[in-house]
């Protein structure tokens, strides 16, 4: 098992290094950035007009037509803020120092515009299911924009794995760990627990997901931010010494913090842009599925919103968790992960910050459980039809359990294996067929920008 494991980690620490996927991540990003005229910032007043014109806790009900465009950036968002904002911000700020927050934001910056791709080509491609039902996500414009079904199916299978079986193992894990931390909660309670509360929202379909995701969002954004505001409003002459250190930290990681870390800048744009990726899930083919199932006038308008998902992900949520720590000093050069959030809130709201830690984690990692089965059962769909979704649930359910009791590094290695592979296909397809998406913003401009002039 060792030795697998170490294998497995091998692999990972060339799939996602610095002459591995954060390049092409990245570079395919500033592609579409320059292609698209910085869309981004161009566009990024349109984005949060049809973003917060659709907010709202009780929408309209989804069904076999798909979901309201609010509806489904709630549910993308829900599986990008997850347990990335709070363990994964606090790992790349230990390993690569204060510095690696400022890579997080220029990854973001061009996560944005791959995002906008994803979510337009997931629109124009999107299709229906043998059931009727509005269906999409890469490995539908893969094999019907590509033509080319057994890269599609690669892709199918890797996601499924990544995120439907493995991903929501390791979501459980961190939820079972917090409550362990915080309240002595038993892990199979725990897992128990998540399992069914997945259970009863994933067996309700799109409709459930849909109502569940648009409610328990905000809501726990709302309820983050506002615990974080309380350390950063009660910390505030350490708020510019904050952006120092990341300013500094970015290009002098030493410096930063005194030697406290002892990363490099390789470390900081390492560990910044991989765990940055990793958060906002730009380019990675999994918030596609949520997009497609979008109703909008156009395809262009639901990759406005797209853009949202990220900046909410990176620089709202992502950021909050980031200036917590270095605004309580809480960074020591030894704690990391979730202890190291856990570590900073509890410096900042005293013996209540561990307890508001981990429930804050039950939210934001369950939320990501149920938008990535959601994610999952498109795939399922995809290779082997309708009837294949009640095995795939069960199967799901099971491994939510097991995840909380088994805290074992394979899992943790193999999860970022399959998410690195499942990255491969869909940014051959984004690239390939860019002048899809480039013809529906000008399409955009002329039919919808144009009627308004």
């Amino acid at each position: 098992m060792d030795a697998l494991t170490k294998l497995v980690a091998d692999i990972n620490g060339v799939l996602w290094g610095v002459y591995g996927l954060i390049p092409i991540l990245v570079g395919a990003g500033i592609y579409f950035t320059l292609r698209l005229n910085f869309v981004q910032l161009r566009r990024f007043g349109r984005a949060v007009k049809y973003t917060f014109s659709g907010i709202t806790l009780n929408g309209e009900k989804a069904g076999s037509e798909g979901m309201s465009s609010f509806q489904s950036l709630a549910t993308a968002i829900a599986a990008q803020v997850g347990t990335g904002n709070l363990a994964g911000a606090a790992t790349a700020i230990a390993m690569g120092g204060p510095g690696a927050i400022f890579w997080m934001w220029i990854a973001a910056f061009f996560g944005m515009a791959t995002i906008f791709v994803e979510a337009v080509l997931a629109q124009v491609y999107k299709s229906t299911d043998d059931q009727g039902n509005v269906i999409g996500g890469p490995a539908y414009y893969i094999s019907k924009g590509l033509g080319n079904k057994p890269l599609a199916a690669f892709f199918a299978v890797s996601i499924i794995i990544a995120l439907g079986f493995i991903g929501n193992m390791v979501q459980a894990n961190s939820i079972a760990g917090a409550f362990d931390t915080a309240f002595g909660v038993p892990p199979l309670a725990v897992g128990a627990v998540v399992a069914g509360f997945v259970a009863f929202i994933f067996i309700g379909g799109m409709s459930r997901i849909a109502s569940c995701t648009e409610k328990l969002v905000p809501l726990m954004a709302l309820l983050y931010l506002g615990g974080g505001f309380v350390v950063v409003l009660t910390n505030l002459d350490q708020l510019l010494p904050a952006f120092k250190m990341i300013f500094v930290g970015a290009f002098d990681p030493a410096a930063a913090t005194g030697g406290v870390v002892g990363a490099g800048i390789k470390e900081a744009m390492r560990y910044g842009v991989a765990r940055g990726l990793f958060s906002n899930e730009a380019g990675m083919g999994s918030t596609p599925h949520a997009h497609a199932v979008a109703k909008v006038k156009h395809p262009a308008q639901q990759g406005f919103v797209a853009i949202m998902g990220v900046f909410v992900d990176t620089f709202i949520v992502l950021n909050m968790t980031a200036f917590v720590i270095f605004m309580t000093g809480a960074l020591d050069g030894q704690t990391t992960g979730i202890a190291l959030t856990q570590k900073a809130f509890t410096l900042g709201l005293g013996e209540h910050g561990n307890s508001f830690v981990a429930i804050c984690l039950f939210f934001f990692a369950t939320s990501t459980i149920i938008s990535w089965c959601f994610f999952g059962e498109q795939n399922v769909k995809y290779l082997f039809g309708s009837k294949a979704v009640r095995t795939y649930r069960v199967l799901v359910i099971h491994f939510l359990v097991l995840g909380a009791l088994l805290q074992v590094n394979l899992v943790w290695e193999l999860a970022d294996l399959f998410n690195g592979l499942m990255v491969l296909p869909n940014i051959v397809a984004l690239v390939a067929l860019f002048k899809m998406v480039s013809a529906a913003l000008k399409e955009y401009d002329v039919d919808v920008l144009g009627k308004m002039k």
